[in-house]
């Protein structure tokens, strides 16, 4: 079988510095790259030829390790209606959740007092409530009752999935009680010690807990090409402005706002990149030249730094501090400032935001 590979134009050994690394690749390279889910099926007949995930949406209950492969199988009965596409935010998941900001403090709190944080899958829904109106939804595809294929289910009760429920314990003896008695009213499963969270990697002793996510971060590297690019130690250069009105040359619109996005969602870690990603998201709709440079410093910056994270651990007094600041009329296009805080509990910082302000100040003075 003959190798089939990708050639595109070269450039100068300093690529990395300038334009993504091209150079000739193997095609089954090039599909590496691609988002395309490699243990998950893309449809209903590929999902139904295959007796796990047939068991998977029988029983319904998918749950991610840290490097991305598959713990358990999970299937959910939904109402069409969805928008979602394949390749690009098909495996995301739209669903109320708790704030970031929540969960770290949580860690905090569990660090200060000595818990693990232990991970249960719930497979069966809650109960939320009773519909006041009456819905009917068609019977769901591979599960049609034979004999009665025209008939429909009317829908009796609302639920809400709530999957990836997280309880502290504060001793094994409790921690065991506490998973039996949960066992008793909800069908679950008991994933043990949270190591995987919401994208973030979480390490746990019982002095301290670490929070990164070093694997996303060496996944955005190669996604852009940057795996060999030159480190730097500041995510953004000093005194640097940007604008939406220079003269630069446009790029392209789709990778800029794919890269900002993967940015975004590394701050859920990366507090020291905040006030970067922010700035640079602020130009999503006119992106040039200028913006797409600084934010490939945003990723040399992160080659140097992949393993930073937040560390939380116990402390002799603990206190809740908070920081603010902002610049004045730091925006070159539009005059407003950009307001930026931290909070901390105890030894580790859990929550922190940076943004332009909503007007613009008319004055130096703090309140």
């Amino acid at each position: 079988m003959p190798e089939y590979r990708v050639r595109d134009e070269s450039n100068s050994e300093n690529s990395d510095d300038d334009q993504p690394i091209r150079g000739t690749r193997l095609l089954s390279d090039v599909y590496e790259r691609c988002s395309v889910a490699v243990l998950e099926p893309t449809d209903f007949e590929e999902a139904f030829s295959s007796e796990g995930w047939k068991k998977a949406m029988q029983n319904e209950i998918t749950k991610l390790n840290a490097d991305g492969s598959v713990n358990q199988l999970k299937a959910r009965l939904v109402v069409k209606g969805y928008a979602q596409q394949f390749g690009v935010d098909y495996s995301e998941t739209f669903a109320p959740v708790a704030r970031l900001d929540t969960i770290r403090l949580l860690l905090a709190l569990a660090a200060q007092i000595g818990w693990k944080i232990h991970q249960l899958d719930v497979k069966s829904a809650f109960l939320n409530g009773f519909f006041k109106e009456e819905i009917y939804i068609e019977q769901p595809q591979g599960f049609v009752v034979e004999g009665n294929e025209a008939k429909v289910y009317r829908l009796k009760k609302l639920y809400m999935a709530l999957s990836k429920h997280s309880e502290p314990g504060s001793t094994e003896k409790l921690l065991v009680e506490f998973k039996k008695q949960i066992e008793s009213v909800f069908e679950m499963s008991d994933l043990g010690e949270m190591t995987y969270f919401l994208g973030m990697e979480v390490q746990q002793s019982q002095q301290d807990t670490f929070i990164s996510q070093q694997g996303f971060s060496l996944k955005i590297l190669k996604k852009f090409y940057m795996e060999n690019c030159k480190s730097v130690t500041t995510p953004i250069a000093q005194g640097e402005k940007l604008s939406s009105k220079d003269d630069f040359g446009r790029v392209n619109e789709k990778i800029y706002k794919s890269l900002i996005g993967c940015l975004l969602y590394l701050t859920a870690t990366r507090p020291d990149i905040m006030f970067a990603v922010s700035l640079l998201s602020r130009f999503m709709h006119c992106c040039n030249v200028s913006h797409f440079k600084a934010a490939k410093r945003v990723l040399r910056y992160i080659k140097g730094t992949s393993n930073y994270g937040v560390w939380f651990k116990k402390v002799e007094k603990l206190s809740f501090i908070g920081y603010t600041d902002s610049d004045w009329a730091g925006s070159i296009d539009d005059m407003k400032s950009t307001f930026g805080y931290f909070f901390t509990l105890g030894y580790g910082v859990f929550s922190w935001s940076s943004k332009k302000q909503d007007t613009v100040a008319q004055s130096t003075t703090e309140a």
